[in-house]
């Protein structure tokens, strides 16, 4: 079969054409518009040189339907700068209203940070049914600090009282608890972890145990929600006299040691104290008793130990025993607290000598708490009274003990306790 093939004329390739086009350009109707003599105008001049390009360059990223092979990225790369454009300047336009209250507050208090209290609107009625609404620039809520009256009393001026609301850091209280294996430290030592959860902080519990330290005391330590510091007396202990005086000892050297910064206070985990003893304790500069309620040795009576204050100031003891009325100071171990700054801060309170400040367990017993007093203060005159009178008991020292119960290993109990409980 004979095949025909249709080539181009010469004469086609050899024609000239006008303004050196193409055979196939074709001018649009806008190029023959703008390029009368009607819009040869420098400005629209312009915007056309810039228009055009757009235009092309739009429909190149929009309008092309079947790109050169190699040239699907550029269009995509386009069209994805096309848009970016677009968002950006449809972010520089202001959507909603801007109240002018707020433009206004904005014009003038540019980069300012103070805390201003919050304006509101409200409602007022005068009596006869019509509401008055007052502007919220003339009501602002009142944020003025609360001041406590135990500190405006101290005042007689306003400004002064205005000056003492500024925000005091509340002392320290470090509580130091001595303790050891018997068959009720459990449930001392929650007792008391529940008590000093409730006490404001910053409170610090100083916890010392003998030998080593117990895995069963750890664990109430890390579930008490109390800031606490576990450590281990390590003397070797002959009697439990002196297992206590060592216990403090090791909590004292501790606190000389690291600085620690507050109100010492040795709370034994069976005694039994109030809150308002904590509260109490803050208020203390050098060093502070008050009286300790306890059962007589006869367990029938209660009975009072410490000091008789006029105020704040101490002018007598109560005293009990026969055999402890040759103590310079009767004060009972958990009825006195003082400052952790007379341990390792001697010059700050003129103590004559840097010995360092320890109980003693060369004393008979009951006489550690004034041999341990006499190293801290001279006389009466250093101590202070609390609360005011020395007229209210804060704390009690029961001596309870559980002489003929065993301790539970590890405070589980692996079987029944054949113990019958009489019901009256």
């Amino acid at each position: 079969m004979a095949s025909i093939r249709r080539t181009l004329s010469p004469a086609f390739r050899d024609r000239p054409y006008l303004n050196g086009g193409s055979p196939f350009s074709v001018q649009s109707p806008s190029q023959k518009a703008f390029s009368s003599s009607k819009y040869s105008s420098p400005l629209v001049s312009a915007f056309v040189t810039f228009a055009i390009p757009v235009r092309r360059f739009v429909a190149g990223a929009l309008l092309q339907r079947a790109p050169r092979k190699g040239q699907q990225w550029r269009r995509a790369f386009f069209r994805c700068l096309l848009f970016f454009f677009l968002g950006f300047l449809l972010g520089l336009v202001p959507f909603g209203h801007v109240d002018d209250d707020d433009a206004e507050i904005r014009s003038h208090h540019a980069f300012n940070f103070d805390i201003k209290p919050p304006h509101v609107n409200v409602q007022f009625d005068d009596g006869g049914g019509d509401q008055v609404v007052k502007r919220r620039e003339d009501l602002v809520l009142d944020v003025s600090p609360v001041v406590p009256v135990a500190v405006a009393e101290k005042y007689d001026d306003d400004d002064d009282v205005a000056s003492a609301a500024a925000v005091v850091p509340r002392k320290q209280v470090i509580v130091v608890t001595p303790t050891y294996n018997r068959a009720l430290q459990a449930y001392f030592l929650n007792r008391m972890a529940q008590l000093l959860r409730l006490v404001p902080p910053p409170l610090l519990w100083i916890v010392v145990e003998t030998k080593a330290a117990s895995a069963e005391t750890a664990d109430i330590l890390r579930k008490s929600g109390v800031m606490y510091r576990h450590l281990v007396c390590g003397n070797n202990l002959t009697s439990a006299k002196d297992r206590g005086v060592y216990q403090r000892n090791t909590a004292l050297e501790h606190i000389e040691r690291h600085k620690l910064d507050g109100i010492v206070y040795f709370g034994d985990d069976d005694n039994i104290y109030s809150l308002d003893l904590f509260d109490s304790l803050r208020e203390i500069n050098r060093f502070g008793t008050w009286p300790v309620a306890m059962l007589a040795p006869s367990k029938n009576k209660a009975i009072l130990e410490g000091p008789v204050c006029n105020g704040s100031q101490v002018n007598g003891w109560h005293t009990n025993d026969k055999s402890k009325r040759l103590r310079r100071f009767h004060v009972d171990m958990s009825g006195f607290a003082f400052n952790s700054t007379i341990l390792w801060d001697p010059k700050r309170w003129h103590r004559p000598t840097s010995i360092p400040i320890r109980q003693l367990d060369s004393v008979k017993e009951g006489f550690q708490e004034t041999t341990f007093i006499e190293q801290v203060v001279e006389d009466e005159s250093q101590m202070e009274g609390i609360p005011a009178g020395c007229s209210k008991v804060m704390n009690w020292h029961l001596h309870l003990r559980a002489h003929s119960l065993v301790y539970p290993k590890g405070w589980q109990l692996q079987k029944n306790l054949d113990v019958v409980l009489p019901i009256l």
